[in-house]
């Protein structure tokens, strides 16, 4: 699977899909619920949501398990149900997909900050990482996505992590904002030093997604500086919708469907090979995309 993956996505781009926790909202999701406990409780509606992704036109599906370690479950109480719900998660997107789309196992971060900034081992990091990513490839994901990371150090051990659990294909993203001195992630790491960690960690495609503050126009020169830094590696990158706006008691996206439509020739002329979405965006806005991607 990594060589049909990577060669398909070497011989033409590839489209993603787009936001879960806010799809999953509009299927009934509470705000602040735990997503993936959906994956054994509210199968069908996962199905659906996958559902219309593809028939969107994704040529990948994201499971939902953005926060699937032990470490986010146990938030929940749920610490204990790592194994069950990231193999149901994975197996209900690997339903769907068939032989139309690739599933790409997600891994979120853990939430908290590792020594000696913090009190999280690396060594109890990298264990969850691992033993989620097994989950995932056991339920049948192809690609492991390492996504919405600010710290290069963190997204290096769950790249690390992915591969020795058994990934062929590793997918890495840092979610960047904009600063006086340039596009930064949250830990304040640039461009250039945050794709030099995820290459030297082994991933596949390094890039983008889940931008603070970020308006398409940004996103198309950070693809430019992520294509720079990443060299012959292949890039992805998966806008939010604009930034989140609360009217009437709900929290909205300004970026239309339209908007994204128009986007997808820039982002691609400034080098990126997968584009997609992220918060806000909806199976519309990447079927808008569809025509852009694949023509």
């Amino acid at each position: 699977m990594k060589l049909a993956l990577l060669d398909e996505l070497a011989r033409r781009p590839l489209l993603g899909d787009g936001a879960t926790g806010t799809q999953l909202q509009s299927l009934g999701l509470l705000p602040g619920a735990c997503g993936e406990f959906w994956n054994t409780e509210q199968p069908d509606r996962v199905r659906e949501l996958h559902r219309r992704y593809l028939a969107a036109g994704a040529d990948l599906l994201t499971t939902n398990t953005f926060g699937g370690t032990t470490f986010v479950l146990s938030n929940h109480d749920a610490a204990t149900r790592m194994h069950e719900l990231n193999v149901a998660g994975a197996r209900l997107a690997r339903e769907i997909a068939g032989d139309r789309a690739w599933v790409l196992g997600d891994l979120g971060p853990f939430g908290g900050l590792l020594e000696p900034l913090g009190d999280t081992p690396a060594e109890d990091v990298t264990r969850a990482f691992a033993a989620q990513a097994a989950a995932l490839l056991e339920g049948g994901a192809e690609a492991i996505l390492v996504e919405t990371m600010s710290d290069p150090e963190e997204l290096g051990l769950a790249v690390r992590a992915a591969r020795a659990a058994g990934a062929l294909v590793v997918l890495a993203t840092y979610a960047f904002q904009k600063s006086p001195t340039g596009f930064r992630t949250m830990m304040g790491t640039s461009v250039p030093v945050a794709i030099a960690a995820a290459l030297a960690a082994g991933a596949d495609v390094v890039g983008a997604n889940c931008g603070t503050e970020l308006s398409l126009d940004d996103y198309t020169r950070l693809t430019a500086e992520l294509v720079d830094a990443a060299g012959a590696t292949p890039v992805i990158v998966q806008p939010n919708a604009g930034s989140p706006v609360l009217r009437d008691g709900k929290i909205s996206y300004a970026e239309s469907a339209a908007e994204f439509a128009a986007a997808a020739p820039r982002l691609l002329a400034a080098g990126a090979r997968i584009v997609g979405g992220c918060c806000g965006s909806t199976p519309a806005h990447i079927a808008a995309m569809r025509a852009m991607v694949k023509n």
